[in-house]
C-alpha cells in the first residue's frame, strides 16, 4: 500500500503569506496525509531554506514538485521552435532540479513539453523535448533528483501521451534518474485500463497520481480506485500515491477525497494505513 500525498495544484506564489502556507501544510497532516506535493514557480514569497526547515517540523515531506505551471505562466516550453525559449525552460528545469534534491523529492515534468500549437510537428517536438531532458538529466545526475515523467493526455500535452511513449522515452534516455510515472485521469483518457499500465511499467514506476474521472475529489466519478490500489500492491509500489483534485479549493478537495480513501481502504482490511 503507498503513502498518500496530497497535491497542492495551486501556486505557492498564489499565498499570501508564508503563514498562510503554514495554515494548509498544518491542515493537510493533520487529516492524515503522509506527504504533499506542490507547484515549483519563481517568485516565491518566502524562502525555501524556511519551508524545508517547516515541513521538517510537521513531519510532512514533500515528495515531488509540479513544473507544469512553468509552461502556463511564462512560456517556459521544451518543444519550442525558438532555441531560446528551450534554452530558458532547460535552465527552469535544472534550478528546480535543484530544488528538489533540497527536499529528498521527485520532479515531476509533463505539461511543460507543451502542445501542438508550439510545434505542430510532433516528430519535431519529440526530438527537441528528448535532446531538452537529456541536459536536464545531467543535472539530476549530479543532484541526484529523479525526474517523474508523466504521460499528460492529449487534450493536455502535444507529446508523449501514453505510458508506451514515456516509457520508449526513458529506455532513449537511459538513465536511472529519469523514469515514467502514471495519473489514473490521464490513463483514463488515453490508455485502454486502469491497471494493465500499472502492471506493465512495474518496478520502474516512479510516481502515482489518484486524480477522479472529472476531476473532481475521489470518489465522485467512476474510477475503480479499489482496483488501482490492488494493483499497486501487486508490483509491490511502495512510493507515494499523491491525491489531485482540479474543480475544488484545497480543502474541499482533501476533505473529502481522504474521507473516501479511508472508507475504501477499510473495506480492503487496510485502514491502518492511513
Amino acid at each position: 500500500m503507498p503513502s498518500l500525498s496530497y497535491i497542492l495544484v495551486e501556486r505557492l506564489d498564489s499565498f499570501g503569506s508564508f503563514e498562510d502556507l503554514q495554515s494548509v501544510l498544518h491542515h493537510i497532516k493533520a487529516l492524515g496525509y503522509d506527504g504533499v506535493e506542490l507547484n515549483l514557480t519563481p517568485n516565491l514569497r518566502f524562502g525555501i531554506d524556511a519551508l524545508a526547515h517547516f515541513v521538517e517540523s510537521i513531519q510532512l515531506p514533500i515528495v515531488s514538485f509540479l513544473t507544469g505551471a512553468n509552461y502556463f505562466s511564462e512560456g517556459l516550453c521544451l518543444s519550442s521552435p525558438d532555441a531560446g525559449v528551450r534554452d530558458r525552460a532547460v535552465s527552469r528545469l535544472q534550478e528546480c532540479a535543484a530544488v528538489a534534491s533540497q527536499f529528498g523529492a521527485l520532479l515531476v515534468v509533463g505539461q511543460m513539453q507543451g502542445f501542438l500549437s508550439d510545434e505542430p510537428d510532433q516528430s519535431k517536438g519529440e526530438a527537441r523535448i528528448e535532446s531538452c531532458l537529456k541536459r536536464v538529466v545531467e543535472t539530476t545526475e549530479q543532484y541526484g533528483t529523479t525526474i517523474a515523467f508523466e504521460p499528460v493526455n492529449h487534450l493536455q500535452a502535444g507529446f508523449h501521451n501514453t505510458l508506451e511513449a514515456a516509457m520508449a522515452l526513458a529506455r532513449r534516455i537511459d538513465s536511472p534518474r529519469f523514469k515514467p510515472m502514471l495519473d489514473t485521469f490521464h490513463m483514463n483518457v488515453e490508455e485502454v485500463s486502469l491497471t494493465e499500465p500499472i502492471y506493465r511499467v512495474g518496478r520502474d514506476l516512479a510516481h502515482f497520481h489518484l486524480c477522479e474521472s472529472n476531476g473532481s475529489f475521489l470518489g465522485s466519478g467512476h474510477l475503480n480506485l479499489a482496483a488501482v490500489f490492488a494493483a499497486l500492491d501487486k508490483i509491490e509500489y511502495r512510493g507515494f500515491a499523491s491525491v489531485k483534485v482540479y474543480r475544488h479549493a484545497w480543502k474541499v478537495g482533501a476533505e473529502n477525497s481522504i474521507g473516501y480513501l479511508q472508507n475504501l481502504l477499510k473495506g480492503q482490511g487496510r485502514a491502518g494505513k492511513i
